[in-house]
């Protein structure tokens, strides 16, 4: 079926507890498509400066992703800079400098828009909206895909009312804990996740970082742990490998139903935990079929009674 994915494609510069990577390749989309390319064929939607190096894509390019839709232009690729604490969940900006994402207005072509599966990455609520907009599945009532979309605090606090108009109009919302309770005001994270269910999405997935993740749904709830990793070395994109690796799932399977979300949260997990094991997509772009099936099998039995 495939995917599209609407995000970034940046350069980070990351210092964590195990060492730093400077100028290295990042971006929500880059993570979420290096994930979801072990599922299904993806699509990406961003813009860059004429300073990126595009053969850095080519391991993207291989594995059945689509960076057609990858705009250059004149200027400066989006950057960030942060720096991890020892315990690599808390996390300190250093540094964002926007460039040519400012202005950023991305209009589909055709085949974009006849996406059933959609991934709305971390940006600008009206983006995400307008893309939303040209995906419309009013227009094509036997869509049966999923959208989902990812936000931060930042939009929380200075863009509510477009990222409320966006919520209203997906299927998933994928948020980090302390950014769910931030949306609805609310101190426990078991009204939050049902409050957002009142603001549009049918199924809310709320990471937890070290912690996994949880699934609510108007009719149930599920949880699952992170897989263990002996050695954390970069949790850059970790929420955005998660994502590909939910929504990758989603579309090979077809499926969208209560039990597919959260077989697909285990699949997202697994992704995540080998995004943390170096620097960038580095273990991203090293990472086998094998590898995934192998490590996929024993989270279920960890997790299995």
């Amino acid at each position: 079926m495939g995917i599209l994915v609407v995000g970034t494609v940046a350069f980070d510069t990351v210092k964590t507890p195990e060492g730093e990577a400077n100028d290295a390749i990042g971006g929500s989309a880059t993570y979420f498509s290096a994930a979801a390319s072990f599922y299904t064929p993806v699509d990406v939607i961003a813009v860059v400066g004429n300073d990126f190096p595009m053969a850095s894509l080519d391991f993207l390019r291989e594995r059945q992703v689509d960076v057609s839709g990858l705009e250059v232009k004149e200027g400066k690729t989006f950057r960030w800079a942060g720096e991890y604490a020892a315990n690599m969940n808390d996390r300190r900006t250093i540094d964002t400098q926007l460039n040519v994402i400012s202005g950023f207005k991305p209009v589909l072509a055709e085949r974009h828009r006849a996406h059933d599966h959609v991934f709305l990455a971390n940006l600008d609520p009206d983006i995400q909206r307008d893309v939303l907009d040209q995906t419309c599945r009013t227009d094509h009532p036997g869509r049966t895909g999923v959208v989902a979309c990812d936000t931060m605090d930042f939009w929380i606090e200075g863009q509510r009312t477009s990222l409320l108009s966006t919520l209203s109009g997906v299927d998933v919302l994928i948020i980090n804990d302390s950014e769910a309770l931030q949306l609805v005001d609310d101190h426990s994270l078991v009204r939050a996740a049902e409050r957002i269910l009142e603001l549009g999405p049918r199924a809310v997935v709320v990471k937890r970082g070290a912690h996994g993740a949880t699934l609510c749904t108007r009719d149930a709830w599920f949880g699952i742990p992170s897989y263990p990793v002996a050695d954390v070395v970069d949790p850059t994109g970790a929420g955005d490998t998660f994502a590909g690796g939910f929504m990758g799932y989603l579309a090979r399977s077809g499926d969208t139903g209560v039990s597919a979300l959260k077989r697909a949260m285990v699949h997202g997990s697994v992704m995540a935990s080998f995004n943390v094991e170096d620097f960038s997509v580095r273990r991203l772009e090293s990472l086998t079929e094998a590898e995934i099936s192998d490590r996929h099998d024993r989270f279920m039995e960890m997790i299995t009674p």
